[in-house]
């Protein structure tokens, strides 16, 4: 074993991580260790009052975020209806339900409905949208926000280290394009780091 083999793992209550290691084994979305410490380390860097995340699956993450930004908010986004109310039942469990907002819905319709500014978007909903969402999450960002998209190179395929199937081509193609666009972007410092399936950070200047 290597000597950063084994230090990876994320420090979480003990009920959480059997949560987390439960709804891997049922292959629910699951925020992977090194992305969700990682996505944890910006939170307490950038210490948010409000948190936007796209793609709430059975809420362990906004459970983790919460526990880690004990004065934040979070208003969280699901379209499955299991796990929309399992994550509520998560949420009630780990005594943070008071501090969070879980909308029903595609993104797609909820996010034009929302005003508030965020000082933190968990961007890890459908992939092939990152690149639609993002002007309204650019308006949704405060400043000095910062917006962290999960899964953005996907088994390597949009770094062209693996080959792509054909029948994915689409969302790789969608996911070059948001990873260009926030490149691009003079409004944001972007960068994208090879951790688990691939993680772009911009922070809103």
């Amino acid at each position: 074993m290597g000597f950063l083999e084994g230090l990876e793992g994320v420090r979480l209550p003990k009920r959480l991580l059997e949560l987390r290691a439960n709804a891997k084994g049922r292959l629910n979305p699951a925020t992977e260790d090194e992305t969700l410490n990682l996505l944890l380390a910006v939170a307490r860097m950038r210490a948010p009052k409000r948190i936007l995340e796209i793609g709430t699956a059975e809420g362990l993450t906004s459970v983790a975020l919460l526990l880690e930004c004990e004065q934040a908010h979070i208003t969280t986004i699901e379209n499955d209806s299991d796990r929309y109310l399992s994550a509520l039942k998560n949420l009630e469990d780990f005594g943070v339900k008071n501090r969070a907002d879980v909308k029903f819905g595609d993104a797609a319709d909820v996010l034009p409905a929302l005003s508030e500014a965020f000082d933190l978007i968990f961007l890890d909903g459908p992939k092939a949208q990152y690149i639609h969402y993002l002007p309204r999450l650019k308006q949704l960002l405060s400043a000095r926000g910062v917006l962290f998209a999960d899964d953005v190179l996907l088994y390597g395929w949009v770094s062209g280290k693996t080959e792509v199937p054909y029948k994915r081509r689409s969302i790789v193609e969608r996911l070059r394009e948001y990873l260009s666009a926030v490149s691009a972007d003079p409004d944001l410092i972007t960068s994208i780091l090879d951790i688990g399936e691939g993680v772009a950070i911009s922070v809103r200047k």
